[in-house]
C-alpha cells in the first residue's frame, strides 16, 4: 500500500484522531465523515481497534505499509520495550525531525523539505525522508534556502519546541540531543495495539 496522499482532515475525522496534533480537523465535526458520519458509531472487533490504531500512527508519521512494518521489526531487534522502540524510530526520521525542529508546519511539508534538497544533516545535503538520525545530529536548512519564504513563516509561527531537540536560531540549525522518552510524544496513541496486531 502506497502512501496516503488524500484529505487529512477527512482521514482524522474517520480515525477520530488528529493526524496534525493540533486538533483542528476534529474541532468543528468530531465524528466520522459521510452522510451518517454523526449517527452511525459502529462498535470494533479487537482486530478493528488495532488495525485502528496502527493506521493512526501510520497516517502521524506519513508512513507507507511497506516502511511501517520494516521500523516495526527494526525495533523488535533492540533492547527496550517494542512498542517504545518503534515509536523513537519513527521520532528519528529526518522528515520528523525537520517538522518537530519547526522548518515545516506539518510532517508533508517536512518532507517536501528534504525532498527538494533544501536541509543538510551534519553538513551535507540530504533529500531522503525516511533517513534514520542519531543522537548529536545537527540538522539545518542549506544556506541558498535560508531565505525560503516557507521555511521563514514556520518558524515565525512556532512557540516552543520538544526538549530532545535543541535550536541554535543563528545558524537556523537544531540539533537531535537524544531519543525521546515515551512521556514527550503522543499520549493519545497505544502502541501495545500496534504490537499485538502485528504479533497476532
Amino acid at each position: 500500500m502506497s502512501r496516503y496522499t488524500g484529505s487529512t482532515y477527512r482521514k482524522s475525522r474517520r480515525l477520530g484522531f488528529s493526524i496534525l496534533e493540533s486538533g483542528k480537523e476534529l474541532a468543528r465535526r468530531p465524528y466520522a465523515p459521510g452522510q451518517h458520519g454523526n449517527s452511525r458509531a459502529k462498535k470494533l472487533s479487537d482486530y478493528g481497534t488495532q488495525l485502528q490504531e496502527k493506521q493512526k500512527v501510520r497516517f502521524l508519521y506519513g508512513v507507507n505499509e511497506k516502511q511501517f512494518r520494516k521500523t516495526f521489526e527494526e525495533a523488535g531487534k533492540l533492547k527496550g520495550v517494542h512498542g517504545e522502540d518503534f515509536l523513537k524510530l519513527l521520532e528519528s526520521r529526518l522528515d520528523n525531525l525537520v517538522y518537530r525542529i519547526g522548518f515545516a508546519t506539518t510532517r508533508k511539508g517536512a518532507r517536501q523539505l528534504v525532498n527538494h534538497g533544501h536541509i543538510t544533516v551534519n553538513g551535507k545535503k540530504v533529500n531522503i525522508p525516511s533517513y534514520r538520525c542519531k543522537p548529536g545530529d545537527v540538522i539545518a536548512v542549506k544556506e541558498q534556502a535560508k531565505e525560503h519564504p516557507a521555511i521563514k513563516q514556520s518558524l515565525e509561527t512556532i512557540h516552543n519546541r520538544v526538549e530532545f531537540i535543541t535550536y541554535d536560531e543563528a545558524k537556523m540549525a537544531g540539533t537531535y540531543v537524544r531519543y525521546p522518552e515515551r512521556s514527550e510524544l503522543n499520549a493519545d496513541i497505544n502502541e501495545s495495539l500496534i504490537v499485538e496486531f502485528y504479533n497476532r
